[in-house]
């Protein structure tokens, strides 16, 4: 028996939200409506500045685990964060969410918790500010024998592998993973993630279980069209996922293949669509469901999530599977 279904590893970043005019952003040089990277001394002048702050842990990987504990699934988070109160508060919130979160905040000198300062303007527009910090210290040294090796699956984020440390603690973990007969696979995060990393990746995939990437990724990956693409990408991986805007989801595994179509809504916040779809993606895959059963339940996961504000489910996905004749 496995001591978890899902460990997730990735960056652990607490999400800070206020509510901001056109006029402040302006003021305070912040470029509307995207996500950019700053360094500490710029985002500790904004989290200073940001007015009735509201917290939550995000991060990619931790929104998924998540909602797969809203699901009811055994999971664990391998992140880092600092012992200051931000990383303090990340790790009480992941634990009474039900997640595991099994490295204590490291303490001394070091960088501080990860943070994305996020300025909410009145037509919805979020515009985020996001300082790596700490998280992207994760290394090998933070992945242990026990965690990583007693996962039924293991699900990594494309993003670390942007520094070498925590390349090396992916590698480490899902070498463990796998010796100990779980399946571990990468959402490839973002199209300049793997442009960077193209090669890595493209050596990665053939060694993963499943990968899940968008139109966009997967055709930065094999620098060609999305046919020739999954086809190349369905000869590397053991399992491959496509995900498109609006369109139907991609699912191939050898000679099987799946299309999942796709319930058009009108997002409320688009955020967190991409994580709360491997949510009910994996769900699927540890209660043994089929490869459609599995994508249909990403599908219905990540439509709840961008149907209210924020990455993470507020209602019983079980509920909503039910609901949709899943189980």
């Amino acid at each position: 028996m496995k001591a978890y279904h899902v460990v997730g590893i990735g960056n652990a970043i607490v999400d800070v939200f206020t509510q901001a005019d056109d006029s402040f952003i302006e003021l305070m040089g912040i470029e509307k409506g995207i996500m950019q990277l700053v360094e500490r001394d710029r985002g500790e002048m904004l989290y200073g500045a940001m007015a009735d702050r509201v917290q939550a842990p995000g991060g990619s990987v931790a929104n998924t685990l998540a909602g797969l504990g809203n699901l009811g699934l055994d999971t664990a988070f391998i992140g880092r964060v600092h012992d200051d109160a931000l990383g303090r508060f990340y790790a009480r919130t992941m634990a009474g969410n039900g997640t595991d979160f099994v490295n204590p905040p490291v303490p001394g000198g070091e960088l501080p918790t990860s943070r994305s300062m996020i300025f909410v303007s009145p037509d919805g527009e979020r515009s985020m500010n996001t300082y790596l910090g700490i998280s992207s210290e994760l290394g090998p040294d933070d992945v242990s024998d026990s965690v990583a090796g007693g996962a039924q699956f293991l699900f990594l984020e494309g993003y670390l592998y942007d520094k070498p440390k925590g390349k090396q603690a992916f590698e480490r973990a899902a070498r463990l993973c796998q010796r100990n007969g779980g399946k571990a696979g990468i959402a490839l995060s973002d199209p300049f993630c793997v442009d960077r990393h193209r090669d890595d990746f493209r050596r990665l995939v053939k060694d993963l279980d499943y990968v899940i990437g968008n139109e966009h990724e997967w055709c930065a990956l094999y620098q060609t069209d999305l046919s020739a693409a999954l086809e190349q990408a369905a000869a590397d991986a053991g399992m491959v996922v496509c995900t498109r805007s609006g369109q139907d989801v991609i699912l191939v595994q050898g000679e099987e293949e799946a299309v999942v179509p796709v319930r058009r809504i009108v997002p409320v916040d688009a955020t967190g669509a991409g994580d709360q779809f491997a949510a009910g993606f994996l769900y699927g895959l540890a209660t043994g469901q089929s490869l459609a059963i599995s994508g249909r339940m990403g599908c219905v996961a990540a439509a709840e999530v961008i149907s209210h504000f924020g990455a993470r489910p507020e209602t019983d996905l079980k509920a909503l599977f039910r609901r949709n004749g899943l189980i």
